[in-house]
């Protein structure tokens, strides 16, 4: 299934090379909904908040009741780094938390937050975005690198999420396709549904991705009109 992304920044929607160079901007976000509204699923990523440069809260809250009306469901990630603001996200309707950094502490699994956010408002409800550069996993933005790769933590991750969000950032923003090598490697490494997202373009990707039973979330190639 092809999921389409809402990514959030300065209160547009926006599409960034590698998540740092800026390549276009929608300011009508709500007619985004419209515009993919056959989707029954999409992705609203808070850039500013996961960046620490400020937050589109009220924004996600209007698209979540926005898509609600639509009967769209809205997975809502970027920045969420307290269970307290998890749940908050959830009571605006999010179907399911993404959440990054907030799952990782000093190098390490952060534990002790992903059972507390399991706990509250359940793991079926948790997401664990895996996003990586160099085969290496991307924090704080996708300013930060750590040591650990997604495969060393995965099986880890498990107790505490639903599913996986795993962006290859080599390849986000370029238009130049995805790495299906690398997402079959991690389909070997779970069985939990993960949705592969950064470079993808083609049906033919989507296809690829559908037949390893991964989902595909796409961001500039429907921006820029190379997938309707």
């Amino acid at each position: 299934m092809m999921i389409p992304c809402i990514d959030l920044q300065d209160g547009r929607a926006v599409q960034l090379v590698h998540g740092r160079k800026l390549k276009l901007a929608v300011d009508d976000v709500f007619g985004l909904l419209d515009r993919f509204g056959r989707h029954p699923l999409i992705h609203v990523i808070d850039l500013d908040a996961a960046m620490r440069k400020g937050t589109n809260a009220k924004l996600v809250r209007e698209l979540c009741a926005a898509a609600k009306k639509r009967k769209m469901r809205v997975r809502v990630g970027g920045g969420i780094r307290t269970v307290a603001q998890a749940a908050r996200i959830a009571g605006w309707g999010a179907e399911k938390i993404i959440v990054g950094s907030a799952a990782f502490n000093n190098g390490r699994v952060n534990d002790a937050f992903l059972k507390r956010l399991a706990l509250k408002i359940g793991r079926r409800r948790v997401i664990v975005a895996l996003d990586t550069e160099g085969g290496k996993i991307l924090v704080r933005g996708w300013q930060d690198k750590l040591r650990l790769r997604p495969d060393e933590v995965i099986p880890e991750l498990e107790k505490y999420a639903s599913e996986f969000l795993c962006t290859y950032v080599d390849a986000e923003g370029t238009m130049r396709g995805t790495n299906l090598a690398w997402f079959r490697a991690l389909r070997r490494v779970t069985r939990r549904p993960i949705t592969a997202a950064g470079g993808i373009r083609s049906r033919a990707e989507i296809r690829a991705l559908d037949r390893i039973k991964m989902n595909a979330a796409v961001g500039m190639a429907l921006y820029t009109g190379k997938l309707s």
